[in-house]
């Protein structure tokens, strides 16, 4: 196994180890902390980050706001005051060590709001700002007003082209990375793009190494690039390592984080990731976001399987093949199906699944009355967590506030079940069933790595030793 060495980045020289970060009160200033002591790179997510009383508690995040825009406007407020404590925490723990980085997504509600709101409270404490999901191109601006680095997260080469062409550019010399993330392996939401196969994985050095071409086009030979998504061992990366083609590389890490002592997971969560195999994380398209994301494979998700597999097209009149009346609704207002579909309808209504609702798509998905009446209310009480959610339409763009689209039944509220999943009692197994558990497709490799037999979970301090070793 090569050495692994310093690099530059942000302005200083660190380990080429970064955490990654993940979404609601999963990387936490705590994690982050040590992981920056550590001599790398330490990321909290300000994602509607916990703050806390003074006991030292998470504060909930209960919304009283009669409107969504009400409560978005609380939302907003709860998510800076978590990141400002997450930030706090992490620079106590890293007695000024490493680097602390602060990630956001672009598709999340108020984020620009959110992460000027963390900055502007946080002055010399946060190093750099790590943004993904969407095209953040106003996050060289952000980084510009308070002098700290950025780093792009972006999937293809032509992704960050665009990037830069339109905004980086006039911010080049607060750059202080680009992750690539493979839009096949990493967890949460992911980067793949309409002319991408999400059955069709692609090798990541190809991908990197034409990010490279263009950044070297740009004059960021230097700048590193951080692989993110795919990676457990840094001794099956050897070939990236000091790899003149490639130029500086770092690695970042977000599934393995999952499992250490400082994790904020609830323990029930931290059990379940060592029993997961192959094939437990799967790539979907359910997100309200419309991104595809990659999570376990539990009840939660198959749920939403079979949600979106009990679903027909309809049409508003008797036309084609659109003949046999159907009554949707406590008014039972009419629309037309196949005959084919009618008779499934009637398979499905016979299992229970008796209530049909209707999609943006002129199509009825059936579910049991008691998830229509959940769907319901979770649309009802949304707080605006996204820019734009096809679950509620809601729009964080005024006058209307709406997307313009019917909401769409098919997806889920986001905020609350990772609220849900992140703060459960830690024996709380029907949590984990029941909520969006967020995963990298490696996680498999917890019950197989032997760092982790017999029960064993590191420190991050631990962690971070073992990968140095390269395994």
């Amino acid at each position: 196994m090569k050495l692994i060495n310093a690099i530059r980045m942000g302005g200083t020289d660190v380990l080429p180890l970064v955490e990654g970060g993940k979404g609601v009160a999963v990387s936490s200033g705590l994690t982050c902390g040590h992981w920056a002591a550590g001599g790398g790179v330490g990321t909290f997510s300000a994602v509607n980050a916990d703050s806390y009383d003074v006991q030292g508690q998470p504060i909930p995040q209960h919304y009283s706001g009669k409107t969504r825009r009400e409560r978005h406007e609380e939302l907003v407020s709860y998510a800076i005051d978590g990141g400002v404590a997450q930030a706090e925490r992490a620079y106590e723990i890293s007695g000024g060590k490493g680097r602390i980085h602060a990630n956001i997504l672009w598709e999340m509600g108020g984020a620009e709001r959110v992460i000027t709101g963390i900055l502007e409270r946080t002055k010399g404490i946060v190093n750099g700002i790590t943004c993904g999901a969407g095209m953040p191109y106003r996050l060289a601006d952000i980084a510009a007003r308070f002098n700290v680095h950025y780093y792009p997260i972006v999937s293809s080469g032509r992704a960050f082209s665009a990037l830069w062409r339109r905004a980086y550019s006039k911010a080049a010399d607060l750059m202080g990375g680009v992750v690539y993330e493979d839009p096949w392996l990493a967890g949460g939401h992911n980067g793949l793009s309409n002319s991408e196969d999400p059955q069709k994985p692609e090798s990541p050095y190809p991908r990197v190494l034409a990010l490279r071409k263009i950044m070297r086009e740009f004059g960021l030979g230097e700048t590193p690039i951080i692989m993110a998504g795919g990676v457990w061992a840094l001794e099956e990366w050897e070939d990236w390592i000091d790899n003149p083609e490639l130029g500086p590389v770092a690695f970042q890490f977000g599934t393995r984080p999952l499992l250490t002592k400082e994790s904020p997971i609830p323990a029930s969560w931290k059990e379940r990731l060592r029993s997961l195999k192959p094939g437990d994380v799967f790539l979907n398209k359910f997100s309200p976001t419309g991104f595809y994301s990659s999570a376990v494979n539990n009840d939660f998700i198959q749920e939403l399987r079979g949600r979106n597999e009990r679903q027909v097209a309809y049409s508003p009149e008797p036309v084609g093949e659109h003949l046999v009346e159907y009554g949707v609704g406590a008014r039972k207002r009419s629309v037309y199906l196949t005959a084919p579909d009618y008779a499934r309808v009637k398979d499905w209504e016979d299992a229970g699944f008796t209530d049909a609702l209707r999609t943006p798509d002129s199509t009825l998905v059936f579910v049991a009355p008691e998830k229509a009446e959940e769907i319901h209310v979770d649309q009802v009480n949304c707080m605006g967590c996204l820019t734009q959610c096809r679950f509620s339409n809601w729009s964080q763009e005024g006058p209307s506030y709406d997307n313009g689209r019917k909401a769409d039944p098919r997806s889920f509220c986001i905020q609350k079940t990772l609220q849900n999943i992140a703060h459960a009692n830690p024996e709380d197994e029907a949590a984990l069933d029941h909520n969006l558990m967020f995963a990298g497709h490696n996680a498999f490799r917890f019950a197989t790595d032997s760092f982790y037999s017999n029960g064993f979970i590191p420190t991050v301090r631990e962690l971070v030793e073992r990968i140095l070793t390269g395994k």
